[in-house]
């Protein structure tokens, strides 16, 4: 398949695009490439790959979308933090960007859209469905869910509300929580946790780019509803997170 990845020079597309390629596909990436990692170096020599500098929310991009067999619009401002800081990009890159992208699809093209599970808010509930309401409390968990709402529309539209990600990338993230207190319980040998008995669910971020993979091959069966992504084993709290890498 010829696959269009914006942002897939991030956390998640550069353990993606690799994955993408290693089994055939051919990929392009739209990034902007701000942050200043190599993070596809390791696959940048690969024929199936092509890598455009530019936004994902450009007159260039949109004239191409339609070139493709599949589109994954990992492009965002990820966090509630950093959405905050700058709430207008967020807007613009995290809901426009993307229902700019549905908009211009053509119905055969699969869409993949990695939505997020803060959108449940606190939830009220001991564990979240697909069908809980859905009451995000930041402008992050709002961008996200309303972009999502945008991709179920289209035919082909998957959306997956992932978990808190973990572990290794070439574009390493050290904020989020395993990453964070797994660095912190090797250089300060200590972890001071923040409300200890607030729960989260966890997955690790080659597992995410195999669902991806895997609704690649089953579009039909999956489009115009959400999925939850995550691993019920890892359904934790915080206290019971540390206590896990203590122990390691």
């Amino acid at each position: 398949m010829r696959i269009l990845v914006t942002g897939g020079a991030g956390y998640l597309g550069s353990v993606l695009v690799p994955t993408l390629l290693a089994e055939g596909h051919a990929v392009t990436v739209v990034d902007t490439f701000a942050h200043g990692v190599p993070s596809l170096l390791g696959v940048a020599h690969k024929r199936a790959l092509t890598l455009i500098r530019e936004d994902a929310r450009s007159t260039e991009t949109l004239c191409r979308v339609r070139e493709f067999d599949a589109i994954i619009p990992l492009a965002a401002v990820v966090g509630a933090a950093a959405c905050d800081l700058d709430p207008v990009d967020a807007i613009s890159l995290n809901r426009i960007a993307v229902e700019d992208i549905v908009e211009k699809a053509r119905e055969d093209q699969v869409i993949l859209f990695p939505c997020t599970n803060s959108g449940y808010g606190l939830g009220g509930e001991t564990e979240c469905t697909e069908d809980s309401p859905l009451t995000p409390l930041s402008l992050y968990g709002t961008t996200k869910v309303e972009a999502e709402r945008a991709v179920l529309v289209h035919p082909l539209g998957v959306s997956f509300r992932l978990a808190t990600l973990f572990g290794t990338s070439p574009r390493m993230r050290l904020d989020l929580l395993v990453n964070d207190l797994c660095l912190r319980a090797v250089r300060d040998h200590a972890l001071v946790l923040f409300e200890p008995h607030f729960r989260r669910n966890f997955l690790h971020v080659r597992d995410a780019a195999a669902a991806f993979l895997w609704a690649l091959e089953r579009p039909e069966a999956l489009a115009r509803r959400p999925w939850n992504l995550g691993d019920s084993r890892a359904n934790m709290s915080k206290e019971d997170l540390a206590g896990l890498i203590a122990c390691e």
